[in-house]
């Protein structure tokens, strides 16, 4: 048996997320019926983090271990015939023995798209949340720069999942636009659960003017989910960068 991490990627709108649930559809589920086909035998697959239903992979790092033959720069060619047009294999690589998808992960990045227009585009309608209210791009900026740093994100979170501390580090958190396409873009070393739509959330918020961002501190500190603005919608966000060390980073960033 050996090690392999793929690299993949995936529209999330006609999945529930990406972890196999007992009466809903997932991509692991999918990918992992995919492999037993391929490979000849029952596959369990690691994935880099759970994403939501209808929330998208730009790129996603599966590991799971395998005797099979198949040689690795095959392997996305044999997997792809076996799946649906919206889940890709883009490369595998031999991980070390001792890799794991999660918890080997340094650090992600999200990007959530937003669709700032007074007409909304039918061919963007589940990979951009349609927000036809002007953004004001110098508040959010200046709210993004406040999360920003080692913080407790309990504020930023919804309850769903166990975890033993809501303490992360965000790296950055841009907010850039190009035309009527807004992108958020954040990086941490792992993310509660909601805590990148929510965060988004907060900062829609912010440029309606319902929270300042010199706000922003303060409702970290008070940890209070109530304070803070909405979840947005699943369909603009995306994982869109990975960080691993050694040869499985390395397949990451091609």
């Amino acid at each position: 048996m050996r090690k392999i991490a793929l690299r993949i990627k995936y529209n999330g709108t006609n999945y529930h997320g990406w972890q196999r649930q007992a009466n809903d559809i997932t991509v692991q589920q999918v990918l992992e019926e995919a492999l037993a086909v391929t490979c000849g035998t029952d596959i369990r697959t690691v994935g880099c983090g759970r994403t939501d239903a209808g929330v998208h992979a730009w790129r996603y790092c599966v590991s799971f271990e395998s005797d099979t033959k198949i040689p690795l720069d095959r392997l996305p060619l044999a997997l792809n015939a076996r799946l649906p047009a919206d889940i890709a294999v883009a490369a595998a690589v031999a991980a070390p023995d001792d890799f794991n998808a999660i918890l080997s992960c340094v650090k992600k990045e999200y990007t959530y798209q937003i669709l700032n227009t007074r007409i909304r585009d039918p061919f963007l309608a589940h990979t951009a949340y349609f927000y036809p209210q002007r953004l004001d791009h110098d508040r959010m900026e200046r709210a993004a720069a406040a999360f920003v740093g080692t913080h407790d994100f309990a504020a930023v979170r919804s309850v769903g999942t166990q975890t033993k501390t809501t303490v992360r580090t965000v790296h950055y958190f841009d907010v850039e636009r190009d035309g009527d396409i807004l992108r958020l873009r954040v990086c941490a070393d792992g993310f509660l659960y909601n805590m990148a739509r929510a965060m988004v959330g907060t900062l829609l918020y912010v440029s309606e003017g319902k929270i300042e961002p010199e706000d922003i501190p303060g409702l970290l500190q008070k940890a209070d989910r109530r304070l803070t603005g909405p979840t947005a919608p699943p369909q603009g966000l995306a994982m869109s960068r990975i960080w691993y060390d050694g040869i499985v980073g390395e397949m990451m960033d091609k």
